[in-house]
Parts: structure tokens; sequence; C-alpha cells
């Protein structure tokens, strides 16, 4: 199935041009950072996690997103998900290969990655996170490639084929859990300091990750032939919702706890990200747009009407994805370090090579998931799934023309 990336429409190679145009200009950037040192990033002593980690740590929650389809098609037996599962599962992979990406460039020399095989610490999470990040990459291109390669052979799925994939829908939830455990483990950075940020990052993950696979998805449905199903759409936006309303609601028990305590640290972090703490006042319109975003999100979505409207559910989505990366990005990461151990803030954003190597990693991941949506795409159009049939329905909705296109 590889020979299908080599073939496609103009835009298709305009687009993996573009993609590749921006991975070898971007790459410069990282070229420069490795013959420079980590100097270049804005990232300090007191500072020590910057950009990178900020975008592997959201990351990780699109990873995780895939298990919100695949768990209710092959848990609950809905059906409505049915092909919409091999996406899921696709963009799994894109992202893991982004969240790798930026661990590769936040260590400095990428030969460092050998130390963690050379030498294993069982006892250390960063251990562990290699373990489930490697894991869950490796059960995605198994579980994708091998069901997707049955179906275009128009074959049942190998019986073994699904304790691979319960596997993974299990592993899903591990790969934040430990991301979590990176943060909330280390007991000098109160805001980080609290049993229920793995909740925060599974709920977080759980309503990011499927907007933005959505949003990805709706875009293939105007590139291509593939059609998602009506009622499938219906209940991911509301898997999102749901999640969304969690997330915010675990953030506010933060809040709480941080103000009715008044201890120090926890309220400390918050007060420097929303009001500014000894002058400094650089993150406070970016958590206030990530609040007044939250809201617009949970507005957009929750009433079903707006939520079922298929012209503003693309906006909603990118609203919803737009809060949650200012939160669970900069927001989470620069809180941490600020006030440090000494109440004194440390000015942190990432600089102009920072950012053109993160570009880098994204173009590849979007590379990543180009190939792979294109080899699903070209799949399923040849299986005749989900197409758009000449009433203006998909074969997938079961409606009258459907019938007699089949009949016929």
């Amino acid at each position: 199935m590889l020979e299908r990336v080599l073939k496609g429409s103009p835009k298709y190679y305009g687009w993996v041009g573009l993609l590749l145009v921006i991975i070898g200009g971007c790459g410069t950037a990282y070229v420069y950072q490795l013959m420079t040192g980590l100097k270049i990033t804005g990232m300090s002593r007191d500072v020590s996690w910057g950009f990178y980690i900020s975008q592997f740590t959201y990351l990780v929650g699109l990873a995780a997103s895939g298990v919100m389809i695949v768990l209710p098609y092959y848990f609950h037996h809905y059906k409505k998900f049915k092909h919409m599962v091999i996406f899921g599962e696709f963009m799994a992979i894109g992202a893991v290969v982004m969240c790798l990406g930026f661990i590769v460039v936040d260590i400095g020399q990428p030969q460092r990655m050998l130390n963690v095989l050379l030498h294993p610490t069982p006892n250390s999470i960063l251990f562990w996170d290699m373990i489930v990040l490697n894991g869950y990459l490796l059960l995605n291109i198994v579980a994708g490639w091998v069901s997707l390669e049955t179906d275009r052979l128009r074959l049942p799925h190998p019986k073994w084929l699904k304790p691979v994939v319960y596997t993974s829908i299990i592993w899903a939830f591990s790969i934040h859990t430990v991301t979590a455990f990176l943060y909330q483990g280390l007991p000098g950075r109160h805001y980080w300091l609290t049993a229920i940020l793995a909740a925060r990052f599974l709920a977080s993950a759980f309503c990011s990750g499927p907007a933005i696979l959505m949003l990805v998805m709706l875009i293939t449905e105007r590139v291509t032939t593939f059609k998602m199903p009506k009622d499938g759409v219906k209940t991911l936006a509301k898997i999102i919702t749901y999640a969304m309303c969690v997330n915010i609601f675990f953030f506010l028990l933060e809040v709480f706890t941080a103000m009715y305590s008044n201890i120090p640290g926890h309220l400390g972090s918050l007060a420097y990200l929303f009001v500014g703490e000894h002058g400094h006042t650089e993150m406070v319109p970016w958590m206030w747009s990530f609040a007044a975003l939250a809201v617009a999100s949970l507005v957009l979505l929750i009433p079903p009407q707006l939520r079922d409207n298929h012209k503003l559910l693309p906006w909603s989505l990118a609203v919803l994805i737009a809060a949650t990366w200012i939160d669970k990005g900069l927001g989470l990461l620069i809180g941490g370090f600020n006030p440090n151990v000494y109440e004194g803030i440390t000015v942190y954003w990432p600089t102009i090579p920072e950012l053109l190597v993160s570009v880098m990693v994204y173009a590849t991941g979007a590379l990543v998931v180009t190939f792979l949506f294109k080899i699903a795409t070209d799949v399923k159009a040849e299986l005749g799934v989900a197409q758009k049939l000449p009433c203006g329905c998909s074969s997938e909705d079961g409606c009258t023309c459907a019938s007699e296109a089949e009949a016929a």
C-alpha cells in the first residue's frame, strides 16, 4: 500500500512539496542548534523546560485522541465509528512521531537518547515514558496497518488483532498518565504538585485530541471522496463537549484549592499567570485569552443546535483547540517554573530559532499524517466506503438513494 503515497492530484503534490520545503528550511535552524547548543533557545537554569516540552505535552494528548473512537467501536460496538477508527490510529502515529521529535530537539545532542537504552533506570519516570511512547507507536502501526490491509483484501481481521487493539486502548491512558507523572513528581513545583494533574491531562487530551482529529478529518472530506457518517460526527462532537466540561471543571478545582487554602506556593503560580507578579505580566493576556476561548468553546458546543451545525463546528473546534493549547502548553509549563524557589520570576519566551525548529517537527508530523491518510482514503475509496452519492448523501447514511445505487 505504500506506493499510494506516490500517486495523487497536483494539490496533493503541492501540499507535500510545501511540507518538504518547510522541513528543509526550518531544519537549518535545527542544524544551527546542533552546532551552537541550546543557548539559542529561551531556556535557562531556572526554566529548564521550554516550548519543546510544552508541545510534547500537548501532542501526547493528541496521540491519545484515537482511543475516543477506537474504544466505542471495539468495546461498545458503535458501528458508526467503523470507518473512522483507522484515521484515529493513523493520527496517533503522527502525534507520537512529533512527540519523539520534540524530545530529540529538547535534549540537545540526539545521541543522548541512547543513554536511556544503554543505561536503563526503571526508577526514572523518563525511562517509563520512553517505554509507553514507543510501545504505543508500535501498537498503532501494527493495529492500523493490519486492519487496513485486511480491509483492502476484503478479508476478516485476524483473531490476534483484537487483543492488540485492546492493549492499545489501555496503553493510550498510560502515555498521558506517565507524562503527567513527569510533572507532578517534582516536589519543588507547586503548580504541578497535585494528585489531579493526571486526570486533568486525560480530560484535556480527550477534548483537544479528538477536536484536532475531527478538524483534520473535515479537511480530508473536502479534498477526498471519503465522508464521515453524520451520526459518528455527532457522537464524537458530544464526547469532545463532555471532555471539555470535565477539563474546565478540573481546572476550577485547582483554582479553588489554591485560593481557598491561600497556600503561597500554589497561589503564586496562578497569580503570576492571571494578574502578574513583581511587575511581570507576560502571561496575563494569554491566560485570559484561554479563559475567554474556553468559555466560548462551551457556549458553541453545549447547545445541540450549535454543536450539530456542520458549518459552525470547525470554528467551534478551532476555538477549543486554541484554548487548550494555551492552557496545557506554555501556561502549564511557565506556571510551574514561576515563581521560582527564591520567590522570583524568571521570564521565558521562545526564541525565533526555537519556533523554527518546532515548525520543522510539526511539518514532519503533518507529512506522516498526510501519507497515512492518503493511503487510508485511497483504500476506503477503492472499497466504495462512505463516498458521496449523486443525491447528496453518503453511502453510510443509509438513505434511499444509497440503497438504489447499491441495487443498481
